[in-house]
């Protein structure tokens, strides 16, 4: 309790009971720290909230198990086959636009790898690979004017090569790759683009949409739209008009999304029968200061600004949330505009946009602490609209991507947060990873305890929250070009050797683990014993673990390998590690002898001084 704390007096207080000195009795009333106290006492150590606790169990029968890429981060061949250029290929030959001044031009070299990608996807044991399809390499000026067959053979054999593994393909349609020809004419900026994007979606569904039964029409339209439009640091890198362009770009996505929705739903899906939607990307957010109503309202915006953009027309009503339109239109106003800077869909727009998907395609990676933050009135920007502060906690661990903290907890919530807000529509995670900055080896741990903690939280999303979840997808299925970071940032389950000309894709520790997951359809309960899936596998089906000797060549990567050392026949790990030996002994041999040398030294000197230095001391 406190108490009588010597020179200080009474002023420091110390204890778990607050003391009331002015009282003549002295109450003693329990502060919430004797409360926690007692809680570690009965415990008998730290209590773990019960929303941090692990979720034993499985996930619903049928649940797709992903693992995805992206045509311009993995392909390369950009020139190759009669491709046209990219807003990419433009964007990433651009100097100081990239990392490094990389460029994708080979990146994964995947166009003429094939059997080694489908090599590794059978390895993970997924049942599903999500890839784009870059709209360039099949319509090279963007328009049906000229159908590239080469290019568009690429990803015939491809998806036929997936389903002779038992993979079923997840195509996205458009992963930012937009045919330089049409940015020449203005872009996604340009109204026309609603039907450009229409008709090369028309092109993929008859020619490949017997086989395809996985549809994303759009991937992460927040990132073309603010990213490329309003902050410029993706292709096509404009950022003059941070205000309106962002918002016009958004609304043309939003327009297209819904064209090739109904396109499929009325013309392909009865033959077809496929799925087709479009994925939204998020990040969830809590307030800095929960007990602060600014800083709840910012959180709640910042999601709303985020996901809820795109999220809000398709999935509710057909048009923006009130946060969005009101917050614009009252900015705007104040500027001196006669209207608001965010465009607005006619009745018929919104009733043509409402309900267009089939499932809520979502890509997570990280939480942000929200606060208030009241820009100038003439500032016209997307980050002055939301007025939104955001930091991270310093004790949330890092990544190799600066903006991606481990925050498990906020995969549940915003799992939960599109549950409660659109419906419980149907969710299928399209993405979702770690990454790391350059090679920090094959072990690696933090993306293993990423994805246990993550799959855990959409495991309890599931059990605990009732989210209707069918599917998940880890980000990616190799170390590949990461955007305007290049090659530095690694977010692979499988490492890329770069400075080998063969490009091999090496299994990290991490493709194993995730591939146990996928084995057990989620986290069995060790207390009910040994679970089948965790058994050993029979001889010979073993999917290679990683280990640095596959860096180092085949011959450290075969232990069956036999070597003669110091007379005896040893495997090559063996007489690897013998040698180790060998040299810590000569090490330990060579430092006795210098020791001895040095003290016999010193005895010497002792013993044999000059006659003058002992006529001096005499």
């Amino acid at each position: 309790m406190d108490s009588f704390e010597w020179l200080n007096g009474y002023e420091p207080r110390f204890g778990l009971h607050q003391v009331d000195f002015k009282h003549p009795s002295r109450p003693r009333t329990p502060k919430r720290s004797a409360l926690y106290y007692a809680e570690v006492i009965r415990n008998n150590g730290i209590p773990l909230p019960k929303e941090d606790e692990f979720v034993y169990g499985e996930f619903p029968k049928n649940f797709s198990w992903s693992v995805a890429s992206a045509a311009y981060q993995i392909e390369g061949a950009w020139r190759e086959d009669g491709k046209g250029l990219s807003i990419w290929d433009q964007f990433a030959h651009t100097p100081l636009k990239i990392s490094n001044d990389e460029t994708a031009d080979i990146a994964c070299d995947s166009y003429h790898k094939i059997e080694e990608d489908l090599a590794i996807l059978k390895g993970l044991k997924v049942t599903h690979y999500r890839f784009s399809i870059s709209w360039p390499r099949v319509l090279p000026d963007g328009t049906t004017k000229l159908i590239n067959e080469v290019g568009l053979n690429y990803y015939e054999r491809l998806i036929d090569a997936l389903l002779a593994a038992d993979i079923k393909p997840q195509v996205t349609i458009y992963h930012w790759d937009l045919p330089q020809a049409l940015q020449n004419t203005g872009g996604w900026e340009n109204e026309t683009i609603v039907q450009r994007f229409k008709e090369y979606a028309e092109v993929l569904f008859q020619r490949l949409g017997d086989k395809v039964k996985f549809w994303i029409t759009l991937n992460e339209p927040y990132i073309i739209a603010n990213l490329g439009y309003g902050y410029g640091t993706s292709a096509p890198g404009i950022s003059f008009r941070p205000g309106r362009a962002p918002y016009t770009v958004g609304h043309n996505l939003i327009k297209a999304h819904a064209e090739v929705w109904h396109l499929y739903n009325t013309t392909y899906r009865p033959k077809q029968q496929g799925l087709i939607s479009i994925t939204i990307n998020s990040d969830w957010a809590e307030p800095r200061n929960p007990d602060k109503q600014e800083d709840i309202d910012a959180a709640r915006r910042y999601v709303q600004f985020y996901g809820g953009w795109f999220a809000h027309p398709i999935f509710k009503n057909g048009d923006y949330n009130e946060v969005m339109k009101r917050r614009i239109r009252e900015r705007s106003l104040a500027q001196g505009l006669n209207e608001s800077r965010l465009p607005e869909f006619t009745e018929s727009e919104k009733q043509r946009i409402k309900g267009t998907f089939d499932y809520f395609g979502f890509n997570h990676y990280t939480t942000i602490l929200a606060s208030n933050l009241n820009y100038a009135a003439g500032v016209s920007s997307y980050d002055s609209d939301r007025g939104v502060a955001s930091i991270t906690d310093r004790s949330w661990l890092g990544s190799g991507s600066f903006w991606l903290k481990v925050t498990p907890f906020g995969f549940r919530k915003i799992l939960r947060w599109i549950k409660e807000e659109y419906n419980n529509p149907p969710i299928y995670v399209t993405e979702n990873g770690i990454s790391e900055r350059g090679y920090t080896g094959l072990n690696d741990t933090w993306r293993m305890h990423y994805y246990k903690s993550y799959i855990n939280e959409a495991l309890k999303a599931v059990v605990l929250d009732g989210v209707d979840l069918r599917g998940y997808t880890a980000w990616s299925l190799m170390d590949n070009f990461e955007w305007a970071t290049g090659f530095a940032e690694r977010f692979g389950l499988h490492y890329t050797n770069y400075t080998d000309p063969a490009l091999p894709r090496i299994p990290k520790e991490s493709a194993k683990y995730y591939s146990s997951i996928i084995q057990c359809n989620g986290f069995p309960d060790p207390a009910t014993g040994p679970h089948p899936c965790l058994q050993p596998q029979p001889e010979g089906t073993v999917t290679p673990t990683a280990s640095t000797a596959t860096i180092m060549g085949p011959v450290l990567n075969a232990p069956s390998q036999k070597v003669r050392f110091l007379g005896f026949e040893l495997a090559s790990s063996n007489a690897e590690i013998a040698l180790y030996v060998l040299f810590a002994l000569l090490l330990v041999d060579l430092l006795t002898f210098a020791l001895f040398f040095y003290k016999y030294g010193k005895l010497s000197k002792r013993v044999h001084k000059p006659p003058h230095l002992e006529l001096n001391r005499l």
